[in-house]
């Protein structure tokens, strides 16, 4: 069984950066692929980036490229989400997954086995 817990959200003005974290507890970190997620209110869960097991492969949401940059430190057993030039529509509450997983980086919701409680992030105009 993993555990993660996210931090780093906030309240942020538009253009602003922050960094998430995603830390991983009771599982091997390297044999997982790894994902963020967002909610908005009203709004369904949607995919923002996912990371492969040694992170060669970070496959993002159109909405986000060139904007946010995921990484993965295997030695910390966490994940990061760097996020520039925040915009209003940014904001939602941000999740990170796990999916243990050999080759495929999945991009679902679905296709993941283990979440974080979420953290919030606010971008004010």
């Amino acid at each position: 069984q993993v555990r993660l817990v996210e931090s780093g959200g906030g309240l942020v003005q538009a253009g602003d950066s922050l960094r998430l974290s995603c830390a991983a507890s009771g599982g091997t970190f390297s044999s997982y692929a790894m994902g963020w997620f967002r909610q908005a209110p009203g709004n369904e869960r949607e995919f923002v980036a996912a990371v492969s097991r040694r992170g060669g492969n970070t496959p993002y949401a159109d909405s986000v490229k060139g904007r946010f940059t995921i990484s993965r430190d295997n030695a910390k057993n966490t994940m990061y989400l760097r996020m520039n030039s925040l915009k209003p529509e940014d904001t939602a509450i941000y999740y990170c997954a796990a999916k243990q997983a050999q080759w495929v980086v999945p991009v679902k919701s679905y296709e993941y086995d283990y979440w974080g409680q979420g953290t919030q992030v606010t971008v004010s105009s």
